[in-house]
């Protein structure tokens, strides 16, 4: 990537971003993977992360598998919190917490790579901006299984909050969400919706995503956030 993203481009990649590990899958990842993009998912993100998660060796051969799926069907792939493995793997971007490496160095080690950036406040989220994000992952929206070290639930109205304030970058709702509550996360502002188990749990993945892409895109088509 030779020149930092552009926001319209950034809002496309995240209408329908997936987040996931080993340790979200009931079927083998690849598998879950192979699914999604079929059905339509626009941004990967690897989160290898928890009490079964792999390591080593493992982890490495799994990030390059699922790499190499999104590279084959156009969809960037991130890599949650691991600059090194980012770059050893020439990875699309990184997706870093509060607690992680600052916004500002990884920005200078990562370069024009896609830098997402997780905020819970509008102050967290003018400090990301500021240090060069691409986007923000907000949440979580609704109550999650999926991360154990998850704060309370906000609901929309961070997203809101957030736009109100004048924080104009580009926006991904995350946590607790489901094809029923996405239009509600569009409405309050957010340009895309960011998704564990309601897509890797699911019975058949790319109904899944087809069902949850419909309703966010149904949204961007007619309507845009108010305050």
């Amino acid at each position: 990537m030779t020149e930092r993203i552009s926001s319209v481009k950034m809002c496309d990649y995240l209408r329908m971003y997936l987040v996931m590990g080993s340790v979200n899958c009931e079927a083998e990842p690849d598998k879950v993977l192979a699914e999604a993009l079929v059905g339509g998912i626009t941004l990967f993100q690897f989160r290898e992360k928890g009490a079964s998660a792999l390591c080593g060796k493992p982890r490495i051969e799994l990030a390059q598998k699922l790499q190499e799926m999104c590279r084959h069907a156009g969809v960037p792939f991130i890599v949650n919190d691991d600059v090194d493995l980012a770059l050893e793997l020439s990875a699309d971007g990184v997706h870093i917490g509060q607690a992680d490496e600052s916004a500002r160095s990884v920005r200078k080690r990562i370069g024009n790579r896609i830098l997402g950036v997780s905020a819970h406040t509008v102050k967290e989220a003018r400090r990301a901006v500021l240090h060069g994000a691409d986007y923000l992952g907000v949440g979580p929206i609704y109550p999650t299984t999926s991360k154990a070290d998850a704060i309370a639930a906000q609901g929309t109205a961070i997203l809101r909050q957030m736009r109100e304030a004048g924080i104009d970058l580009p926006i991904v709702g995350i946590g607790g969400i489901n094809a029923d509550r996405a239009e509600k996360v569009m409405r309050g502002g957010a340009d895309g919706v960011a998704v564990i188990s309601a897509i890797t749990q699911a019975a058949e993945v790319h109904n899944a995503v087809i069902e949850m892409k419909e309703k966010v895109e149904r949204w961007r088509n007619g309507n845009r956030f108010s305050s």
